[in-house]
């Protein structure tokens, strides 16, 4: 019997090839939009590659500090490298803590040009927990942190824009922000939370060493679990810490709040603001999200359900012969759900396709800069699901409302 329902699916759909048409570039367009959304939703919180760790580590980033009102109260920003050093370190629930600064805006000064560019300072640690393709080179050791040695790394795309005609740029010297660096490495471009920079080099190469006084800086830490079961044991000791945390002026400030966020988690916490609990609103987060798919998707739904509608009229005396000869409402609305699910799986392989290209384009087009995003079988699956809610969703109103038509009428061509 579903071959059959196949075959006549078949036969109906290039009968009309217009509405065909239409239904397909309605699905595909729909399933295109949600699919480049949904790989770039997971290319940002769950990477493979550079940050394939990922699973295993959580960042503290945002720490909420409130106190008097004589001076305001409340102070909202990025670690210091203090609280990194003499407090997260120090943890034993991590296999490794490492600090980065975030990317800053410097100056590369090179004979007759100035080249703006983004630069991270990092430990040694950073490194092991990242891994970084190399392409060429090497990546700073803890010596090279530990001795402050002026050593840098470049992406390969800053590589071949500061040294256009150099087929090998290790060993080069550098004046970034004035300062007089060697290259010592080039890895791969690559568009990440924690690794998205132009080029990087020691912490110790700070222009001052006040940053290790400071509670309060530019710094993310990375904290890396031994596996992943050991993430909640990690989040517990941050929250310990924050409460015997000991304030450089505590006649200001009273309360410290430091959370151990997963990419989602922190990228929840700082756009719904919840940063004095425990929880980040992670899951309102991904129930907004999800509710705001299911929107997107319904209103193509509707005007398919409309096209649906007219194309199952245009039946009605097959439906009719089909009901006058016994069939059941339940085998009738079967059968033109499943034809409507046909065509919605061929819009969806349209829409991976299209995807694909998409995502290729956003690649090569340069907006966004180093960007690399794959339709893994996790988004495929997404997709599939997608497709298959699109057709029920567009599919079974219309079925129902003409597998209820009296026979007599269905004959006649009535509605």
């Amino acid at each position: 019997m579903f071959k059959n329902y196949l075959l006549t699916a078949y036969g109906v759909y290039m009968r009309r090839k217009l509405f065909t048409a239409i239904n397909l570039l309605c699905i595909t367009l729909t399933l295109v939009i949600l699919l480049v959304a949904t790989a770039m939703v997971q290319n940002t919180f769950y990477p493979t590659g550079v940050e394939g760790k990922s699973n295993r580590f959580l960042q503290v980033f945002m720490m909420m500090w409130t106190g008097g009102e004589e001076r305001g109260g409340r102070r909202t920003g990025a670690l210091g490298y203090k609280v990194i050093d003499k407090y997260l370190r120090n943890m034993k629930s991590t296999e490794m803590v490492a600090a980065v600064t975030a990317p800053t805006a410097v100056s590369v000064y090179q004979p007759g040009k100035v080249t703006d560019m983004l630069l991270r300072r990092a430990d040694a640690e950073y490194w092991q927990i990242l891994d970084f393709d190399v392409l060429s080179g090497r990546v700073p050791s803890a010596e090279d942190v530990a001795k402050g040695r002026f050593v840098i790394v470049l992406n390969q795309s800053s590589a071949r824009k500061l040294f256009p005609n150099s087929t090998d740029v290790i060993g080069q010297a550098l004046n970034v922000g004035r300062q007089q660096f060697e290259v010592i490495g080039v890895v791969a471009d690559v568009l990440q939370i924690n690794a998205f920079s132009d080029m990087w080099a020691p912490v110790t190469t700070l222009p001052s060493s006040e940053y290790r006084n400071q509670q309060m800086g530019n710094f993310t830490a990375l904290l890396l679990a031994r596996s992943p079961a050991d993430l909640p044991r990690i989040q517990e000791e941050v929250e310990q810490v924050a409460k015997h945390f000991e304030f450089d002026d505590p006649t200001r400030w009273k309360v410290a709040y430091l959370w151990a966020d997963s990419k989602l988690d922190m990228f929840a916490r700082t756009l719904l603001g919840n940063r004095q609990q425990a929880d980040s609103g992670a899951g309102t987060l991904l129930s907004i999200l999800a509710t705001m798919a299911l929107l997107f998707m319904l209103l193509p739904a509707l005007n398919l359900v409309n096209l649906n509608t007219g194309r199952i009229l245009e039946r009605s005396s097959e439906i009719g012969v089909r009901k006058a000869f016994g069939a059941s409402s339940n085998q009738l609305v079967a059968q033109l759900v499943i034809e409507n699910i046909m065509l919605c799986l061929v819009g969806g392989a349209l829409g991976l396709a299209f995807a694909k290209g998409a995502l290729l384009w956003l690649e090569g087009s340069g907006l966004i800069p180093y960007l690399q995003v794959e339709l893994n079988l996790a988004v495929f699956a997404l997709g599939l699901v997608m497709t298959l809610v699109f057709g029920l969703l567009s599919g079974v109103i219309p079925a129902w409302k003409m597998s209820r038509l009296d026979p007599v009428h269905a004959l006649k061509g009535a509605a």
